[in-house]
């Protein structure tokens, strides 16, 4: 039976579950939308706008701290309105509040809590604040006095502050394309010597957060281009101690499999344990590329674990993707991961037991809170099978004996929130990493749930007017998708394209670009994040910051390029110049934070290669040619597989395949290049020579 409850608010009606969490607070909170501002209007009160998402553990420490605190909530009920936003079902607003915190040279982050005018103009504000005066902070009372304080006599004051951080957001949305503009690769080169002056030699990744480390998979992708254009070895070896620490670590799961949002210490040991579904999939994207370029299985493997898990915990009986795992569980950050010596010792019996704790690097006194363990590898497995005079295949073997045992008691334990809204660029990056992963890895399997996936999204996603939706979940879907929303889908067909060769996720991914050009074209400059259709808000951003996923403009920048390497209009060209452009001094000055844009500049650098593969599926001549652009590292090419007796099909969909035959009825391949043609060939040593010859710069 389920217990009543003290308090209900507006928020009971929602379908987001961060939201839903905050449905019994005693604070009067109201959704986003008209009805709030109106009240703030009418009763001539500043409006508190505090964003978070449902995973965010400060979010839920400032919940039970302050928001679950009668008094508090009384005070604040009585001089502001109280709206609660999900960033991860509006991100437009989030960004507009995060940039107004920046323009108060505060550090931004979640809680986000900002203090606006009726008008919805930012004031003033903060991110987590304790509910007394601590960690060089004030309590939240403090705050709300001070704000209420100014807003009743110092208007003066409020009107000044509004009016500076409104004159900073419209500069940032002014981004137009410099008339003399020329493109090369001193962004890149600069990039590249701040991943190495930041760059930890002892445990991988990048010294760039105070004790934080962040999965920083977008800068390790463009470090993996940078080595193969330039041959530079520590780029790539930058990558490789990188993803071996992670995978090692304690941000990795070491017995389910996926990988936390970050780590606490520059070890990788302590994780902030929720686990999100963009950083899973860009885990997957460059395990696959490393694979691809070193042949090492370790990243396959590795990218299968993530898969696993993915497929395991994060998918929904319709096929879509969830969105996040909590790092809460029981009222206690990673309660649901850890373990003490004895536990390990009881459920695996003494010798199969030590051989776990020498390997997962547990101990009595643990290396978590209360004698707990964070699971991890200090010593790889041959070093530690060594230690009991096993071979590193039946040590392995004993290992894998002993996750199976420790996780059937884990899934036991009471389990983390699963945030189970589906969003659409989310699912597009996971679906991306499974038919990635199918095309380069020959697992089919793994290609049919990529394909799932995006029949959900196209299926539940989109409203009457064929028009993307951002959100889904519990039978409904809402909220206008953004161009992130659009360029990742789009983006994930001509992934779901390229492992399958079936025209229709191709032709999906033009007609998600075409509704692009309609809905979020600049004509000045990049492109806007929301759509001509969107709530009108007191800014309307263009973002190319690569934060936690590919931003909307840089991935829209690849697909344009590649949508013109495969032959369709040189407007798509126009069109990735002007975000380029648009982006041009950030990409040369603060390349690490535009790393994804760096791969669709690189790809038009580099002068992309177009591969047209004329045979029968199934054929071993096809296959063999075939081979060698699904599985090896190609990033600057587009691939078009024509069947043998299907020329004009394919032609009429993509261009750059007319006049493809197979010679002679030998399986052929075509090598183009800034629209000068190889000789057509027959093997796939020939096809990998001319795919290698230099890169055109």
């Amino acid at each position: 039976m389920e217990t009543p409850h003290s308090y209900t608010n507006r928020l009971i009606h929602q379908k987001s579950p961060y939201l839903l969490q905050h449905a019994h607070n005693p604070v009067d909170w109201y959704p986003w939308g008209t009805e709030a501002f109106e009240k703030a209007k009418r009763e001539d009160k500043m409006v508190l706008v505090s964003i978070g998402y449902a995973t965010c553990h400060w979010c839920h420490v400032m919940e039970r701290e302050s928001f679950e605190d009668p008094v508090l909530a009384e005070y604040l009920n009585q001089h502001f309105v109280a709206i609660k936003v999900d960033r991860e079902e509006r991100p437009d607003v989030d960004k507009i509040y995060m940039d107004a915190l920046h323009a108060l040279n505060e550090q931004g982050g979640w809680p986000l809590n900002m203090m606006i005018t009726p008008e919805g103009v930012p004031v003033t504000g903060g991110t987590y604040f304790p509910p007394d005066n601590r960690y060089g902070r004030p309590s939240f009372r403090s705050f709300l006095e001070m704000v209420n304080n100014i807003w009743q006599n110092d208007r003066h004051r409020i009107n000044e502050i509004s009016k500076a951080i409104m004159e900073h957001l419209r500069g940032m949305a002014a981004l137009t394309v410099p008339k003399f503009l020329h493109f090369d690769w001193s962004g890149e080169e600069q990039a590249f010597n701040m991943f190495k002056k930041t760059f930890d030699h002892k445990e991988g990744g990048f010294q760039m957060q105070p004790r934080n480390k962040f999965p920083p998979s977008m800068g390790l992708m463009l470090l993996l281009r940078y080595h193969q254009r330039t041959g530079e070895a520590f780029a790539l070896e930058m990558v490789e101690k990188t993803l071996q620490k992670m995978f090692q670590g304690g941000i990795y799961d070491q017995l389910g499999g996926g990988l936390s949002r970050y780590s606490t210490d520059y070890q990788w040991l302590v994780p902030h344990f929720e686990k999100m579904l963009y950083d899973n999939a860009l885990f997957v994207w460059v395990l696959i590329e490393t694979f691809q370029v070193t042949k090492n299985s370790f990243y396959r493997d590795a990218a299968k674990d993530v898969l696993n898990y993915v497929e395991r915990d994060m998918r929904s009986p319709q096929g879509g993707f969830y969105s996040a795992e909590d790092a809460d569980s029981e009222g206690e950050e990673g309660k649901f991961y850890v373990w003490k010596e004895e536990e390990i010792l009881e459920i695996l019996g003494l010798e199969l037991g030590r051989q776990a704790i020498a390997y997962w690097g547990i101990s009595k006194h643990g290396n978590f809170e209360h004698g707990t363990n964070i699971l991890h590898c200090p010593n790889s497995l041959e070093q530690v099978a060594q230690q009991f005079d096993l071979s590193p295949e039946s040590f392995g073997q004993n290992i894998e004996e002993a996750r199976q045992k420790l996780l059937a008691i884990r899934t036991k334990r009471i389990r983390p929130l699963c945030d189970d809204k589906i969003l659409s660029s989310w699912n597009g990056l996971m679906i991306s990493a499974f038919a990635r992963a199918a095309r380069v890895f020959a697992e089919p399997r793994y290609g049919e749930i990529a394909a799932t996936a995006a029949q959900f999204v196209f299926s539940e996603l989109v409203d009457e007017n064929e028009r993307l939706l951002r959100r889904y979940r519990d039978g409904e879907s809402d909220y206008l998708a953004y161009l992130c929303d659009y360029a990742q889908l789009a983006t994930a067909c001509l992934d779901l394209y390229e492992f399958s060769y079936d025209l229709r996720w191709f032709e999906k991914a033009v007609g998600l670009i075409k509704q692009v050009n309609v809905l979020f074209r600049n004509e000045t400059g990049p492109y806007f994040d929301t759509g001509v259709d969107a709530e009108k808000l007191i800014a309307r951003n263009m973002e190319g910051y690569d934060g936690v996923e590919p931003s909307g403009n840089s991935a829209l920048a690849l697909l344009f390029l590649k949508l013109e390497a495969y032959g369709l209009s040189s407007s798509y060209f126009a069109d990735a110049e002007r975000i380029l452009g648009g982006f041009h001094q950030h990409l040369i000055k603060a390349g690490l934070s535009f790393a994804a844009m760096h791969w669709a500049l690189h790809f038009m650098l580099s002068g992309p290669k177009q591969v047209v593969v004329v045979g029968k599926r199934g054929d071993p001549e096809t296959e063999s040619l075939l081979q060698v652009v699904r599985q090896e590292f190609y990033p600057n090419i587009v691939t078009v597989f024509v069947p043998v007796s299907d020329v004009s099909t394919v032609a009429a969909t993509i261009p750059v395949a007319a006049h493809r035959e197979a010679i002679n009825g030998q399986a052929t391949a075509y090598v183009c290049q800034n629209q000068v043609c190889q000789l057509p060939i027959h093997t796939p040593d020939t096809l990998r020579e001319q795919l290698n010859q230099k890169i055109v710069t």
